[in-house]
């Protein structure tokens, strides 16, 4: 009679697949939590303290760390001294083990948890487990995914020794382990506040496979720290499936939103940079204002909400092409409006970040690793330079222009009025380009730049950006500061009559 033994913490789909075991004649083996399940759902199970001739002890900590366990794990079939160790010692072989682990990231994910409940759920017998059945999986099937019981099952009614099914399941063990391990390394460095840990191990679940990546020559998945993190936890509403670029503008867009979370804020997106971000005092209001700062470059965006997408807002934009709309809600009636386009995808919910996460950069050989940039201002710092202070209007319009350049590609400028944007330039390779680019935009959308706002990720290194900014008639501007030509920069402010405000703070993003 062939043995299993189940020790899962997770009971999804336990008691059908355990009854589907015994009806082909196997006998289970189980330890506390788990064989009182099978037992309730009236199906006879062999505790694993019976086999090892060892109780259960220090509050489960040891039950299955024994040769009976591990012995019968790893004994080959095929190797007859390893089976003859077995019968001298009495220990049947185990065919089958399934077993998940003790729930560690969910239990330091909770509020208030304690060093002590994160500590007893770390798991050490049943990595232990499945790591030895995992390396004999020539001669044991091991499962670790309850999403695999169906497909273990069918392989075991119809006799099939599926070896290529086998491995998978083996290297499926080794990838959870190394996560499990991984968020354990990565609590235990958050105890000693310690960000940049000697070792980062990162481990992501492949939450989609893609059609292609940037281009179609590219093949491409998206991976996820946890099943429903971040972009993953966003429900698709409507149009076909999500490409790798939707994903990258995607995360453009709400990156572009973050710090409006408390506002009514809306951003189109083309290519991961905002080519219109706008305020409102509804949704549809703040569409059109980030719409009218560059609608030619609006076709085929990405477009983000803070607020719930009502019939009016989805009508609006519908009218135009758009790849991807984001928002925490859509309206009965905007999902079947936005529906009647196709390949628009409808994304809802909240993708959020978790708390100290890190920003990762692939480079050859490595990666980069930063902090995430804070999505709230502190303008505690900001310090008028210029003779002339800024307007109440003025300044209400520096706040949301530093905002709002932090989502733009460097090198980047924006100009503002009134809570939107009216010109963007990005990407540029000097800042006087990125200057001239924003009044160019603006100018295009038939925009009047005259007593506009502008912001700057970073400073201005000479005082050719300011004089061009200054002859459009941008009236006030809010920069770092920090170039060793500041007052120059200061003095080319004051001769043109505009209000200055230093951040003290640089907002690069490449």
């Amino acid at each position: 009679m062939p043995r299993a033994l189940l020790s899962v913490s997770d009971k999804t789909g336990l008691v059908d697949f355990a009854r589907g075991l015994v009806e082909m004649g196997w006998e289970l083996v189980s330890t506390g939590g788990t064989a009182r399940v099978l037992r309730e759902a009236g199906l006879r199970t062999t505790d694993v303290s019976e086999i090892t001739g060892f109780p259960e002890m220090m509050d489960g900590r040891v039950k299955t760390l024994h040769p009976a366990v591990h012995g019968a794990l790893l004994a080959r079939r095929d190797v007859p001294e390893h089976m003859a160790a077995l019968a001298e010692h009495g220990i049947t072989p185990i065919d089958l083990v399934a077993v998940n682990l003790y729930p560690f990231r969910e239990t330091v994910s909770r509020k208030n948890v304690t060093p002590e409940d994160a500590i007893e759920n770390i798991d050490i017998g049943g990595p232990s487990m499945l790591r030895s059945a995992a390396k004999n999986f020539a001669s044991v099937w091991v499962v670790v995914d309850p999403n695999d019981y169906a497909r273990v099952s069918a392989a075991l009614h119809a006799g099939d020794d599926d070896h290529d099914l086998r491995a998978l399941l083996a290297g499926k063990v080794f990838a959870h382990t190394a996560s499990y391990d991984a968020a354990i390394a990565s609590w235990f460095a958050q105890q000693r506040n310690d960000k940049f840990p000697e070792t980062i191990v990162v481990a992501f679940e492949r939450a989609q496979s893609l059609r292609y990546g940037e281009n179609p020559g590219q093949a491409a998945a998206f991976y996820a720290e946890r099943p429903g993190a971040g972009l993953a936890g966003l429900k698709q509403r409507g149009g076909k499936e999500l490409s790798f670029n939707n994903l990258l503008d995607l995360e453009g867009a709400l990156l572009a939103v973050d710090p409006f979370t408390n506002e009514t804020a809306c951003a189109i997106v083309k290519h991961t940079t905002p080519c219109g971000l706008a305020t409102g005092a509804t949704a549809i209001e703040a569409y059109k204002n980030a719409l009218a700062c560059d609608p030619v470059s609006a076709f085929g965006s990405v477009i983000a909400f803070t607020v719930p997408v009502d019939d009016a807002t989805a009508d609006a934009v519908s009218s135009l092409f758009v790849e991807c709309v984001v928002a925490p809600e859509f309206s009965a009636g905007a999902v079947e409006i936005l529906g009647r386009k196709k390949n628009l995808r409808v994304l809802e919910g909240h993708a959020t970040w978790g708390p100290n996460s890190l920003d990762y950069k692939r480079v050859r050989g490595g990666v980069l690793v930063q902090e995430r940039a804070p999505s709230i201002i502190d303008e505690s710092g900001w310090k008028v330079v210029t003779k002339r202070q800024p307007t109440a209007e003025e300044y209400k319009d520096m706040l949301f222009a530093w905002r709002a350049v932090a989502s733009v590609k460097s090198n980047a400028i924006v100009l503002v009025r009134d809570g939107a944007t009216i010109g963007i330039g990005a990407g540029q390779m000097s800042r006087v380009d990125a200057a001239f680019m924003a009044v160019h935009k603006a100018g295009l959308a038939g925009h009047e730049t005259q007593g506009s706002v502008l912001g700057s990720d970073a400073y201005f290194p000479f005082r050719d950006g300011v004089d061009q900014a200054a002859d459009a008639g941008v009236a006030a501007i809010v920069q770092p500061g920090g170039s060793v030509r500041d007052g120059e920069v200061i003095a080319a402010a004051d001769e043109r009559g505009m209000a200055m405000v230093f951040t003290g703070k640089r907002q690069f993003r490449h």
